[in-house]
């Protein structure tokens, strides 16, 4: 671990020049995010050398779920025996995050030579047509549009909404409506879980928005901020949609929210990545049902 160091919102810069046009279509895998989901309990580290990165996450009192993701290069791809030899160069044991396509392309029987593969589900991708968010056409997506309908009927015709773009001046209210919506969804109760991590990556986010070139969509109900989404670059078709909150008390409003952050975040881009469901069912359903043109499967390789 000596060539490596704990990353910082800081270390953007730096990081960013290594993702410009990477081949990997998994979320996970844009400096934004790393730098967001480095908390407590997964501490990402990274190092440069002969000029591709490496990132690696530390895991307080879980040795087993110490890992390598793919490295990252300006120029290079990896063979699934460079791949091997920077595992034991930089002694661990495991890669998480392996892009199923990567997988496609290489022999497989030369892959189970080095590595025992296992597939991540929890950390599978959704990925949409941007159009279709924006559009909500056909029969698949008539109880989106009618639930936009109820929210428009009932709020933004009475004069009571404002969509807004975040600035650093909304972080503070954004931060106050994350302390509401997680106490009503109980993320604070373990803070080992999901939802807990997920807390701290938005804060991370929305605290440094700026700084990580992230986008943000907020939503104001009579003047109170009651919904956000946040997403960022994750290659040159693709972005990412990496956090939705809403009041789930107002009948209409994630779907509101989900088609004005898909009408006002992603221009240019042709697919949006919600990345994944984390395992929470009520969180798969709800990708589901926004019906993903393909998903990116996530796989951990372990040394044999």
């Amino acid at each position: 671990m000596n060539a490596f160091k704990p990353v910082a919102v800081s270390d953007y810069p730096i990081l960013k020049t290594f993702f410009s046009d990477h081949p990997y279509n998994l979320s996970i895998y844009s400096p934004s995010s790393i730098i967001a989901w480095s908390n407590d309990v997964f501490k990402a580290h990274y190092a440069i050398e002969e000029d591709t990165l490496f990132i690696c996450s530390e895991v307080p009192g879980h040795a087993e779920d110490r890992h390598l993701i793919m490295p990252v290069s300006r120029d290079n791809s990896f063979s699934v025996e460079d791949l091997y030899g920077y595992a034991k160069k930089y002694d661990f044991e495991k890669y998480w995050y392996v892009p199923g396509d990567y997988l496609e392309k290489c022999d497989r029987s030369l892959i189970e030579s080095y590595f025992e593969v296992q597939e991540q589900p929890e950390f599978n991708d959704y990925v949409y047509l941007t159009d279709d968010l924006i559009n909500l056409r056909g029969n698949k997506y008539s109880n989106k549009r009618n639930l936009i309908h109820q929210f428009t009927r009932g709020y933004l015709r009475n004069g009571l909404v404002a969509v807004e773009k975040i600035h650093q001046k909304d972080v503070a209210e954004c931060l106050q409506f994350l302390e509401i919506w997680c106490e009503q969804h109980a993320c604070d109760i373990e803070q080992q879980t999901s939802l807990a991590c997920e807390k701290k990556a938005v804060i991370t986010t929305l605290e440094n928005i700026e700084q990580l070139e992230s986008w943000g969509l907020l939503i104001r109900i009579d003047g109170v901020v009651s919904a956000f989404g946040i997403g960022s670059r994750l290659n040159s078709t693709t972005a990412v949609l990496n956090f939705e909150k809403a009041d789930g008390a107002v009948k209409g409003l994630y779907q509101y929210l989900d088609n004005q952050c898909a009408k006002n975040l992603f221009d240019g881009f042709r697919y949006i990545n919600k990345e994944s469901d984390m395992n929470l069912p009520n969180l798969a359903e709800s990708k589901q049902s926004y019906h993903p043109v393909l998903r990116v499967k996530s796989y951990s390789m372990t040394l044999r």
